[in-house]
């Protein structure tokens, strides 16, 4: 049986516009996952939408529908994002779906069982934008201001149904000890040890100040939380919840692997979720990895300043430079660490022109065009294939490579394949073929190089096929080599030797040389 891989992304809220975060978190996994399924995995990757809530139901009150249409029109347009920027989920889950909301109340039940959910009196102080209230201790250090919007917050008062999250302060602390990589990246997980430190209180887990969500099992008056209610997404897809195990058995796929979120949202995955999943019973994934912010020409995003990246900016980027070129964009150069990154018009020009056009193009090109003129557009023998070590060399990329995809380090497991392209450019340099062609003698050499060049970069463009998956194909199909990700035998295309003496080698332009063109922005 294959090993699995399950990663998901954060189910993003119908209440926002689809944005340039939505489409990196979403883009960063469909990487994980293209690769994972090249090597034989079993994987599941999910997404999905968050559609209950207070501004749901205000939102929809305002344009005069129900909220069940607007979360119905507002999730097709993430069906639609989705679509149109590649993404190859297996499984796209909304929390109005029949299935999620049955396994919620399940859930929600079975914690009033335990004692984990209690009924008891809030009075603090709310932010109607995140949905989230704060005790009076917390307000005051955020300045009675939405850490996120900076809206003032609203003193409440009101009857919740809590979760007994304080009881899990020690199991919290030692989860954190015993699995250092529990969250990711090392910055991330010292933000939470800090108000770890702070002490667990408990969280409310129900709202009786508006209707559009998943009532309480057993007193309808109480809406379960929009945050409680979304968590419980990434179990609920797989029916963990279901008295009767569905015919599609895919509980199989939990714990997951990666829950990659933004570091906004990240005390909700890194703390709350473990707890509710301790207090249950189920194991816990083995990582939330929290991404940082995207800001835009050296300037945190706004719609005033004109340097907001939505959807029609990105749409932009791909018309023009293809949508491969946005992926490598976004993976390669995007907020995977402790930092924010900058989309920048100028360096997605460089970046493109640079590791695209300059490094995978122009090596390709120039390969399959030595190939066509002294032999013929022929793959030649190679008369030596262990020569200059290129066997054992492009071996230590491709594991590296493998090994840093596993970590979801996904800039350096692209770095490892450009470093064979980087080396054929090297060696072609060193060795310049083109000058020993005009011997004839020297044309079994001039054959071994030129077939060491090629298999590396076949290897290479193996390595790069989840990336830049459009482009990869291409240079598959101009050079015609039989492989097919769906097959998953990734391992076995690594093997130096796959291509075979003889193989029609065409010319392939896989990126064009563009200018810089203010459209994009």
């Amino acid at each position: 049986m294959a090993e699995t891989r399950s990663i998901t992304t954060p189910i993003y809220y119908v209440n926002a516009h689809p944005h340039i975060g939505h489409v990196y978190t979403s883009t960063v996994c469909d990487v994980y996952a293209r690769f994972e399924r090249f090597l034989g995995r079993d994987v599941f990757f999910l997404t999905g939408t968050d559609e209950h809530g207070q501004k749901v139901e205000t939102s929809a009150r305002e344009q005069g529908i129900s909220p069940s249409e607007l979360a119905d029109r507002n999730s097709a347009v993430f069906r639609d994002v989705l679509d149109l920027f590649s993404i190859s989920n297996d499984d796209f889950i909304r929390t109005t779906d029949a299935h999620h909301e049955q396994q919620v109340q399940f859930f929600v039940q079975r914690l009033i069982d335990r004692d984990a959910i209690y009924l008891g009196e809030f009075e603090g102080w709310y932010d109607k934008g995140q949905e989230e209230y704060y005790t009076e201790t917390k307000a005051r250090e955020l300045e009675y201001k939405s850490p996120i919007s900076g809206q003032d917050l609203v003193r409440a008062t009101e009857q919740n149904y809590y979760f007994r999250l304080s009881s899990f302060q020690d199991r919290i602390e030692e989860l954190y000890e015993e699995q250092p990589d529990f969250v990711r990246p090392q910055a991330r997980r010292n933000e939470m040890l800090g108000r770890l430190r702070e002490g667990l209180n408990d969280v409310p887990i129900s709202r009786t100040n508006f209707s559009w969500g998943i009532p309480v099992p057993g007193n309808e008056e109480h809406v379960i939380y929009v945050w409680i209610d979304a968590l419980f997404n990434y179990v609920t897809a797989l029916g963990l919840g279901l008295e009767e195990e569905p015919e599609e058995n895919r509980s199989r796929f939990w714990p997951a692997d990666y829950h990659i979120v933004g570091k906004e949202i990240l005390w909700f995955h890194s703390v709350i979720w473990p707890a509710v999943l301790m207090a249950l019973d189920l194991p816990l994934p083995r990582c939330i990895y929290a991404h940082s912010f995207w800001i835009s020409e050296g300037q945190k995003m706004s719609k005033s300043l004109g340097n907001f990246i939505d959807l029609e900016s990105l749409e932009g980027y791909c018309n023009r430079y293809g949508g491969d070129a946005l992926r490598w964009y976004l993976v390669t150069q995007g907020p995977l660490g402790a930092t924010d990154a900058d989309f920048s018009r100028q360096h997605f020009h460089d970046v493109y022109t640079t590791d695209l056009v300059n490094t995978i193009g122009n090596c390709t090109s120039r390969v399959s065009a030595m190939i066509g003129k002294y032999f013929d557009g022929l793959a030649p023998a190679d008369p030596d294939p262990s020569s200059d070590g290129w066997p054992e060399s492009t071996a230590v990329h491709v594991e590296a490579c493998i090994a840093s995809m596993e970590e979801f380090d996904l800039v350096d497991s692209c770095e490892q394949a450009m470093a064979i392209i980087r080396r054929v450019d090297v060696y072609i340099n060193e060795k310049e073929p083109f000058k020993l062609a005009k011997n004839p003698d020297s044309m079994p050499e001039v054959g071994g190089i030129l077939y060491r060049c090629a298999e590396a970069l076949r290897i290479a463009s193996c390595l790069l096929a989840a990336a830049i998956p459009e482009r990869m194909e291409a240079l598959w199909s101009s050079w015609n080599l039989d492989i097919d990700p769906g097959r998953g035998n990734l391992q076995a295309s690594m093997n130096w030797g796959g291509l075979a003496a003889g193989t029609k080698i065409e010319k392939v332009a896989l990126f064009p040389r563009l200018e810089l063109d203010d459209s994009t922005d």
